[in-house]
């Protein structure tokens, strides 16, 4: 029974190292796009040409893991489907569309509520209510953000900005929901489809004129070095892309959709360092202490989730049960876990009578 609580244990612990790795990477495609898009690219083009690099980097990958069950792609494909047009496309569009109406600073504001959006789906949708902590840690990560945003100085009142900015909120918190389904479905094979289906339709969407795409060749400049462009464009679609994608997929099914959503914070925090490496532009105090408060808000909810059983105490399959279905959004009710845990005790008790 020690052995399911510290698989439990690797398991949480695994799954927040690949969420900081998913958001660090996802950090890094901020400034590696804005040198891009000094060089003359279409915000549009880089997102394409990002994605679909990255399905085409995982496809080698996820075709062996799927051995020909092509069944358990067709039983997906609602899945599938769902995380590369809301997920990948529609977020990306819905994010620089409102860019194109308002503050950069603001619309990545708006989108980065997407935690407070998971948490309210999950109470709705499979009636997990949040607890204190994860109260108080939302409120710690979104103060933070604002701090690190520094938005204050200038808020947009656009409303066709602020409803694409919500758009990209939702999209975003679709990502994590999703992301957290499908478990046997690899979450390679998840990322791979989704990208692709992602990268066509931004594709299909620029031939139709919603959105501009314009690629060149010209060297791509940063703080302290040019470099040629096809480096950006490898980093940003292998690193920032399939290697983000995939990790994240990973620890959301560790984790959940609301812990790893709070984890997926840290990503601002990251793009600000790249930002201060690739393009000189330095972090303020003020953005610093946004930081640390992002990290507390983290740690917040992490102690707000359920925790797992002492050493050495008895581990009920129930709790197992319930534990795995909690990463897709359902839980069993606590009723049926305190009867398990008694009836398990009972019939230990009674073993060791004999």
């Amino acid at each position: 029974m020690v052995t399911l609580t510290n698989d439990s244990a690797i398991r949480m612990r695994s799954g927040l190292l690949l969420a900081l790795a998913s958001a660090t990477s996802f950090g890094l495609s901020g400034p590696l796009a804005r040198g891009l898009m000094n060089a003359g690219w279409s915000a549009a083009a880089v997102v394409a040409a990002r994605v679909i690099l990255a399905g085409v980097v995982l496809l080698p990958l996820a075709l062996p893991q799927l051995r020909g069950n092509w069944k358990l792609v067709r039983a997906n494909a609602s899945l599938i489907g769902a995380y590369g047009l809301v997920a990948v496309a529609g977020t990306q569009l819905a994010y620089f569309n409102a860019v194109a109406h308002m503050e950069v600073g603001t619309a990545l504001l708006i989108e980065y509520t997407a935690p407070i959006a998971v948490v309210g789906w999950l109470w709705v949708r499979h009636r997990q209510q949040p607890g204190a902590a994860t109260i108080g840690g939302a409120v710690l990560g979104i103060t933070g953000l604002l701090l690190v945003l520094d938005v204050a100085s200038g808020l947009s009142t656009d409303p066709i900005g602020i409803a694409w900015a919500l758009a990209a909120m939702v999209g975003a918190a679709a990502y994590f929901v999703l992301s957290a389904q499908g478990g046997d479905l690899p979450g390679t094979v998840l990322a791979c489809g989704g990208l692709l289906i992602g990268g066509l339709t931004l594709i299909l969407a620029g031939f139709a004129g919603i959105v501009p795409l314009r690629a060149t060749t010209e060297p791509v400049a940063f703080a302290d070095f040019t470099t040629p462009w096809w480096i950006p464009i490898l980093l940003i679609g292998i690193v920032t892309a399939a290697i983000a994608y995939v990790t994240g997929i990973a620890a959301t099914r560790r984790l959940g959709s609301r812990l790893a959503s709070f984890v997926a914070l840290t990503e601002v925090l990251a793009a600000l360092i790249f930002a201060w490496i690739l393009l000189g532009e330095a972090p303020r105090p003020i953005q610093l202490l946004g930081g640390a408060l992002i990290l507390i808000g983290v740690v917040t909810v992490r102690l707000g989730e359920p925790g797992d059983t002492p050493p050495g105490a008895v581990r009920p399959a129930g709790l197992r049960a319930a534990t795995d279905d909690s990463l897709v959004g359902h839980r069993v009710g606590g009723d049926a876990i305190d009867g398990e845990c008694h009836r398990q005790r009972t019939d230990h008790s009674e073993s060791d009578d004999d």
